[in-house]
């Protein structure tokens, strides 16, 4: 019996490791200044995981081979020990719309010591070299709780020799930090700061992985250093994701560690110097990312409990920094008293965005392209059709003013919600459980597969099915993305955010849904 289990076993790995589709992996290592002497020996390392994982390893130091048409085939550019300008003005442009389409970025020891002149390549590795120390051993702190694949192999410590680099400025704080140097463990460090050391971040549409080690021909036989390499490739190549850990996770704490904010253009009556403004906060030139000088994103303590504050004066939106799939978001909400131009006049408006893709500020110059639970006085668990779509079981009724707007009704005909050229972009809940204005509610956001539930104090009023998005010509199913809360013109409070991960929908749900 156990050696009839064991062929089964053999047999399932066989299938799954060869049904995987092929990764196609471009190692790029073009020099503009040093150049390392460990370059020949990542090269072979490349070819030699190529064929222990199911990659399609191609190698460049050629800018022409950063095209729109040759990244076409590319999952995953490696920037092996680059170093100054690598790439020209054609080429800059493919890798900036590669990433934007999807595409992975892994970049490799001398990697952040490249394209000095490129403010955008800046924002995605992370981090500019500044100098380093002599080879030597030092001891990494491990990050558990990223959860990501690139370092769960590690324990929480571990040493091991390489060239250690300082950066010019603080790594960004835009990234999820994965390894951070021990400075006590070694001799050279240049601040007393936190150091950094490997990270990782979802990139305007793309995924980003750095990881500081790769100087020696040593390290790239070093099966730590491996395991952390092939996976950052894995996931940066969207193999493997992020798992959830179990059990409900706190997403809002006193400092919003977990979210970035964007800001976009204030209206015309807002009272801040220095800024572009418009005539209807959406059309003018955006505050940009994590810069909040009027503080619309901000946290406040009440009685022991952290509750997010919004106060709506810009439109804006506060994302979190990780990607979301099969999961069961709940948070408490209720609004404030103020509201601001231009809608002072119209009802108070807020969001919850999910699936979010691609880059900050697509829609309106303030948010990215999502499915929306709306969250407006009267209308909350609205869904809205922002650049990613679906299909809603619904019924086209009349209002009182003898329009026509499709209405969620369980167990119908489905119509899709995309864009009011087409079809409606959004599509109506099917009752009001709201409570009064000034009261807490409780939203329940559940995300199984490309279907979503919006639940307003335990009651399902949407579903969402088959949720997916267009980008040249090609449709692609929408699984998975950024959460983003907004601001758009209303004082709001929420208060225990918390996520976990879902393989199904709870029965009552289901029941209500009709699924």
């Amino acid at each position: 019996m156990l050696k009839k289990n064991l062929i089964v076993l053999f047999v399932l790995s066989f299938q799954f490791i060869f049904s995987q589709s092929d990764l196609n992996v471009l190692v790029y290592s073009k020099t503009g200044g040093f150049r390392h002497k460990s370059i020949p020996a990542g090269k072979e390392a490349f070819k030699l995981w190529g064929k222990q994982e199911n990659w399609k390893v191609s190698f460049s130091e050629e800018p022409s081979d950063i095209s729109n048409e040759n990244l076409k085939n590319i999952d995953v550019i490696v920037f092996l020990n680059t170093t100054n300008d690598v790439l020209d003005s054609l080429s800059r442009k493919a890798f900036k719309k590669f990433i934007n389409n999807g595409g992975g970025y892994v970049g490799i020891h001398a990697a952040s010591d490249t394209e000095f002149h490129w403010p955008w390549y800046y924002q995605m590795v992370g981090a500019y070299f500044k100098n380093h120390p002599k080879v030597q051993e030092a001891t990494m702190l491990v990050n558990k709780e990223t959860n990501h694949p690139a370092i769960t192999h590690f324990n929480d410590t571990f040493t091991v020799k390489d060239e250690w680099y300082n950066f010019k400025d603080d790594v960004l704080n835009r990234v999820n930090v994965l390894l951070t140097l021990d400075d006590s463990s070694y001799s050279g460090k240049n601040k007393d700061e936190s150091h950094p050391i490997s990270w990782y971040q979802y990139y305007e549409g793309g995924r980003v992985f750095y990881t500081g080690m790769g100087h020696t021909n040593e390290i790239y036989k070093n099966l730590n250093f491996i395991k952390h390499v092939k996976n950052g490739v894995e996931w940066a190549g969207k193999r493997i994701d992020i798992p959830l850990q179990k059990g409900w996770q706190n997403l809002l704490d006193k400092d919003l560690s977990k979210w970035d904010v964007f800001i976009g253009s204030p209206h015309k009556s807002v009272i801040l110097e220095g800024y572009d403004k418009s005539d209807d906060g959406k059309s003018g030139k955006p505050i940009g990312f994590n810069k909040d000088p009027k503080k619309v994103f901000s946290t406040i303590d009440e009685n022991g409990e952290t509750i997010l504050k919004i106060s709506g004066e810009i439109y804006g939106g506060l994302s979190t920094r990780e990607e979301y799939g099969n999961y069961h978001l709940k948070a408490q909400f209720k609004w404030g008293n103020k509201k601001w131009a231009p809608r002072l006049n119209r009802k108070m408006d807020n969001g919850i965005l999910y699936h979010c893709k691609g880059i900050q500020g697509t829609f309106w110059n303030v948010w990215m392209n999502s499915l929306e639970f709306q969250v407006q006085d009267g209308d909350c668990g609205d869904f809205y059709a922002l650049g990613v779509y679906g299909d809603v079981p619904s019924k086209k009724l009349e209002t009182e003013n003898g329009k026509k707007q499709f209405v969620f009704t369980p167990g119908t005909t489905v119509n899709y919600a995309k864009s009011k050229k087409l079809a409606p972009n959004y599509v109506k809940r099917s009752k009001s459980y709201e409570k009064p204005i000034g009261e807490w509610n409780t939203f329940e956001l559940i995300c199984v597969g490309d279907t979503s539930l919006h639940i307003v104090n335990g009651y399902v009023v949407n579903v969402i099915k088959n949720a997916r998005f267009d980008r040249d010509g090609k449709t692609f199913s929408v699984k998975r993305g950024k959460i983003q809360i907004q601001s758009e013109g209303a004082e709001a409070y929420y208060k225990n955010i918390k996520i976990q991960p879902v393989s199904k929908f709870p029965r009552k749900y289901k029941r209500q849904a009709k699924l």
